[in-house]
């Protein structure tokens, strides 16, 4: 394949389904854009999650990193561009980059994946899959993942969540935004519309199921803001939030 093969751009309106109080793109959406228009790039190159499934197989979104220069607002359109950067044997890592249409980048984005087996859960080298081997763009992206190593002690419990039926995605766990969307909820919407933010980092460390209770701890050091989820004793979803001074 060539860069061109597989690289996928579309045209976005943001619609009032993708704004937050702030009448902006919202933060939990931003995430939902980059990974619907994967998705869509994924399918071009043939390697949806849908197909995979027929195959035996299964994504998993481990990771995901977005720098926020400007937030578009309601009614905007943009340019979401979206490709895959490297293929390093059991994982690939995916560039997407949202533009006004006049050229200014708004957001940029790295995401993590993997593939699992649909039966064992295992890791399925890239290799044994359809996913491209070779010609990929020149990565947009180039802050690397960190590593969250805040003791246990520095958090406190905001609130408790039942994960409902509507909560649940296509792999029949809970959906990745929706992990986002609980994280945010340690925030008032008064803070959030009082600090614009900078920089958004996950971590999905582990599945949740319907009628689990989770719960919401919370961390903050200076515009640094730290937000664990945990079911029982796992630590299932993991963030990093800053926000501009």
């Amino acid at each position: 394949m060539t860069e061109n093969d597989l690289t996928y751009t579309q045209k976005r309106v943001i619609t009032s389904a993708f704004i937050d109080s702030a009448v902006k793109l919202g933060i939990a959406q931003a995430v939902l854009m980059v990974q619907d228009n994967l998705t869509e790039c994924f399918y071009k190159m043939h390697c949806d999650g849908v197909y995979f499934k027929e195959l035996g197989m299964f994504w998993v979104f481990t990771k995901s990193k977005l720098q926020f220069f400007k937030r578009p607002a309601w009614r905007d359109t943009i340019e979401a561009t979206t490709f895959p950067v490297q293929n390093a044997g059991m994982r690939t890592n995916v560039n997407t980059v949202l533009k006004s249409l006049d050229g200014e980048t708004l957001v940029i984005a790295n995401q993590e994946a993997c593939v699992l087996d649909l039966n064992t859960h295992r890791p399925v080298p890239l290799a044994k899959t359809p996913f491209p081997k070779e010609g990929f763009p020149e990565k947009v992206f180039t802050k690397d993942f960190e590593k969250f190593d805040l003791p246990d002690s520095d958090f406190k419990e905001v609130y408790e969540q039942v994960i409902r039926s509507s909560n649940i995605d296509m792999s029949h766990h809970l959906n990745n935004i929706e992990y986002i969307k609980f994280a945010l909820n340690v925030f008032s919407e008064e803070y959030l519309l009082a600090h614009e933010v900078d920089q958004l980092e996950v971590h999905y460390t582990g599945e949740s199921k319907e009628n689990q209770l989770l719960k919401i701890f919370h961390a903050q050091k200076g515009l640094e803001n730290y937000i664990k989820i945990k079911e029982g004793e796992r630590t299932v979803f993991e963030m990093k939030i800053t926000f501009k001074s």
